[in-house]
């Protein structure tokens, strides 16, 4: 249904056993709009949850699998990069390990409306990494 945040629509999506220590819960769900991430019952749309989610309706960047789910899980981190660096890291290392390209992924998120100033870290993850 919709983002507890800020009310924009929320994707599903099942999280992965070796992401679920990284997770608001299994399932959860992330905002078209501001990118955060929350528990998929917070937004209406545990019923929706799959394995396999269309990240590709918060944006077109996001690969499809567990990369584009550890990726989506880092946004829902982005708020905070100083605080949960060793996290955002760790879900940076997975996603490259399922196949991700993060620089790539990086360079092509669109995202105005993000909770955070997608520009300055877009710029402290590429220096992080």
């Amino acid at each position: 249904m919709s983002c507890p945040h800020c009310g924009a629509e929320a994707v599903a999506f099942a999280v992965p056993p070796a992401l679920r220590e990284h997770a608001p819960a299994d399932p959860a769900a992330i905002c078209t709009r501001c990118l955060r991430v929350a528990a998929a019952d917070e937004a209406g749309v545990a019923g929706a949850a799959t394995d396999d989610p269309d990240l590709a309706r918060v944006d077109p960047a996001f690969p499809s699998g567990e990369a584009g789910i550890a990726l989506a899980l880092c946004c829902g981190e982005l708020e905070s990069f100083a605080t949960n660096r060793a996290l955002i890291e760790a879900l940076v290392r997975h996603a490259e390990g399922a196949g991700a390209d993060v620089f790539a992924f990086l360079g092509r998120l669109d995202a105005a409306d993000a909770a955070f100033d997608l520009d300055r870290r877009r710029k402290a993850l590429i220096d992080a990494l």
